[in-house]
């Protein structure tokens, strides 16, 4: 079997998906996306398609380590990107070539079922518990919310009450019958974290993502050693070099590595039994499409210390199209009581209507965030 062709697909609401063709008529989806830079990230996959062309592609592992160490130069988001959807594809044709899912050529199910969390709310956040109370009716008890909207290196304590007082009303609202993970995004500053961990405890929220950015993430240990609140991070780290030294350095009780950044399934691996090692939990980040989610779930089902699985559907960054959109086995992603069943069709699990795909690809898809600035004019962490 050898590769013949890559294809990439731009499509709303923020997706680019790449189909590997190969002489024997088996095509692998992957999705290499960097949200809001899926131009710059289809180039990249672009640069690297003639370490492809002709490359038998069952041989993986010697793929995504040409792919990795061909270059010189390595790492980041954009050639992590790239090299993620490559490697998802190249599983995707692996499982279909062999007839069964790629988490059975990873030895086997650990568990029956992996459970998943509802997004609710927007940037900004508002309106959280009414939308936790309608999900709560259809099943769902575990929620992410942003925890703070824009927020000062050193901002007043006003800001601070309001920030405490929407999550007090939510947890009043909803009772102890939900748990919900706050996002500090990264718009917090370090002396800033300290203070809103310490205000948040009475609330007990699952956890709180990217407590700091993680151009601090020396601080997770500091700011663990001030907090009772599980802290979770990495859709930011591209690899296992990038997680080491978090590892080492601890304080982060869950992981978030994403499967359309961080090298793909094969990287993803390494990253989620490097946790393990350290008795930390694994969450991965998927505010994403189908291909991403069901690259996501291989991983779980085959990781013990897997956790928690984000997924898309309904988020507010989903404007033009949801997630099972460009599915034409819907039935196969359908979440009970807030989990879902390992997918049971031949690769990734995830059959792509080419034909919508195709079509959405027509129209320009340019999805960029935001641009905050402070009341002063400079500019804010979004």
């Amino acid at each position: 079997m050898k590769i013949t062709n890559l294809r990439l697909y731009p499509v709303a609401p923020r997706w680019l998906f790449l189909a590997i063709d190969t002489d024997e008529g088996i095509t692998g989806w992957g999705e290499p996306v960097i949200e809001g830079r899926a131009k710059t990230v289809a180039t990249a996959v672009t640069e690297l398609a003639p370490y492809l062309i002709g490359r038998d592609p069952r041989k993986i592992n010697d793929i995504w380590h040409t792919l990795y160490r061909g270059g010189f130069y390595r790492g980041g988001p954009i050639l992590m990107s790239a090299i993620a959807g490559i490697d998802q594809a190249l599983w995707d044709i692996k499982g279909k070539a062999l007839g069964v899912p790629v988490y059975e050529l990873l030895g086997g199910t650990v568990r029956d079922s992996m459970k998943t969390y509802s997004w609710v709310g927007g940037d900004d956040p508002q309106d959280e518990s009414r939308q936790i109370k309608q999900l709560h009716a259809q099943g769902w008890d575990t929620f992410k919310l942003n925890g703070c909207g824009k927020l000062k290196i050193i901002d007043s304590y006003r800001t601070v009450e309001k920030v405490v007082a929407r999550v007090a009303a939510i947890r009043e609202a909803c009772g102890s019958e939900i748990d919900f993970g706050l996002d500090f995004h990264g718009r917090v500053s370090v002396p800033m974290a300290k203070l809103l961990l310490k205000e948040l405890e009475p609330y007990h929220p699952l956890f709180v993502e990217e407590p700091v950015l993680p151009e601090y993430s020396e601080q997770y240990a500091v700011l663990s050693r001030h907090t009772s609140i599980v802290l979770a991070a990495g859709e930011r780290m591209y690899s296992r070099f990038d997680f080491k030294p978090v590892f080492e350095a601890g304080g982060l009780g869950i992981i978030q590595p994403d499967l359309s950044h961080a090298g793909g399934i094969t990287e993803c691996l390494k990253i989620a039994s490097m946790a393990e090692a350290y008795d930390v939990a694994l969450a991965p980040h998927c505010p994403l499409g189908p291909i991403a989610l069901a690259a996501c779930l291989a991983v779980d089902f085959v990781s013990h210390n897997a956790v928690l699985q984000e997924q898309s559907m309904g988020i507010h960054y989903n404007q033009g199209a949801d997630l099972m959109d460009y599915v034409v086995n819907k039935e196969d992603f359908v979440i009970r009581d807030g989990h879902i069943k390992p997918l049971p069709k031949p690769g990734l699990g995830v059959e792509i209507d080419e034909t919508a795909v195709r079509e959405a690809a027509k129209t320009e898809c340019n999805w960029v965030n935001p641009v905050w600035r402070h009341d002063d004019g400079a500019i804010a962490e979004w």
